[in-house]
């Protein structure tokens, strides 16, 4: 049997606060944001010290406690016995929402299987203030995150993210966005649509517009900063998975080819798309006899 656990119902146990933070803004900072973090009894914050230039921006004066990927099994009994004996806790993360590619979503999980009422503050969120301003089509979107970094796993990723019709949304560091704009093209092609937004309401905040290709030639040229947000248009409704005719197979690997795709990378690219041995196209682009 599930039951209906109400927020704002007094109880003689705690309540977590799950409190969004400025991606860069501290005027973006909501006026309940602040007020729920001096009136709480504890902030779990992802990182302390980081937290603490916040605390002081705003003169709050509540006491922290660390919560982080790398003590979330330590610290969750501990989390958990204060909220049971009816402390209030506001958990925070770095920069935006907390458990999106952050530390908390162990903790609003055993929140809810102790039946201690979670409260979602709304606020600042770098995937959709980029989507709102990418110029990509908004709904449906599907939000990523960081891909993985194991190889396996990120090419399992990037063949499932290759087939979505709807608008995708990725993470990425200043020091990779290169080598994972160049396994879009790998995998999406070269001419899929793609925005890259940067340093999200900060005073060095960019955009840049443009096709896979068109966008690795800009980093070529441009050395990656900032945090990013890549906001990906999704595979076009009218794309079929049928085999084209060798002719055509051919003419698509040469046209990859000339939108600055490495014959190999082209080959690829189509044979994925259309799910035919990479083998096989290639025989057919380099004029083989397929074997």
């Amino acid at each position: 049997m599930i039951t209906e656990v109400k927020s704002f119902v007094p109880q003689k146990q705690g309540c977590l606060y799950l409190v969004p933070t400025p991606i860069g803004n501290l005027d973006d900072m909501s006026m309940r944001a602040i007020q729920t973090l001096k009136e709480v009894d504890l902030i779990a914050a992802e990182d302390t010290r980081n937290t603490q230039k916040l605390l002081n921006h705003f003169a709050i004066h509540t006491k922290q406690i660390s919560f982080h990927e790398h003590n979330t099994q330590q610290r969750l009994p501990e989390l958990l016995q204060k909220l049971q004996a009816g402390y209030n806790l506001a958990q925070v993360s770095d920069a935006g929402m907390p458990s999106i590619s952050d530390p908390g979503q162990e903790l609003v999980a055993a929140c809810i299987q102790k039946q201690i009422p979670v409260v979602p503050l709304p606020g600042p969120n770098a995937a959709l203030t980029a989507l709102i301003a990418s110029g990509l089509v908004p709904q449906p979107f599907y939000f990523y995150g960081f891909l993985p970094r194991k190889s396996k796993l990120r090419q399992k990723a990037l063949q499932q993210l290759s087939q979505l019709t709807a608008t995708f949304i990725l993470y990425e560091s200043p020091f990779r966005v290169k080598k994972t704009v160049a396994l879009l093209i790998e995998y999406l092609g070269s001419t899929r649509q793609i925005v890259l937004a940067r340093e999200l309401t900060k005073v060095h905040e960019a955009f840049l517009r443009g096709t896979l290709a068109q966008v690795q030639e800009y980093l070529t040229n441009n050395e990656p900063r900032g945090e990013y947000v890549l906001i990906v248009a999704g595979a076009s409704d009218s794309v079929t998975i049928s085999q084209p005719a060798d002719a055509q197979l051919l003419e698509l690997v040469k046209q990859q080819v000339a939108q600055g795709l490495k014959p190999n990378a082209a080959i690829k690219t189509i044979a994925q798309k259309y799910q035919l041995s990479r083998q096989y196209v290639y025989n057919l682009y380099h004029g083989l006899e397929d074997k």
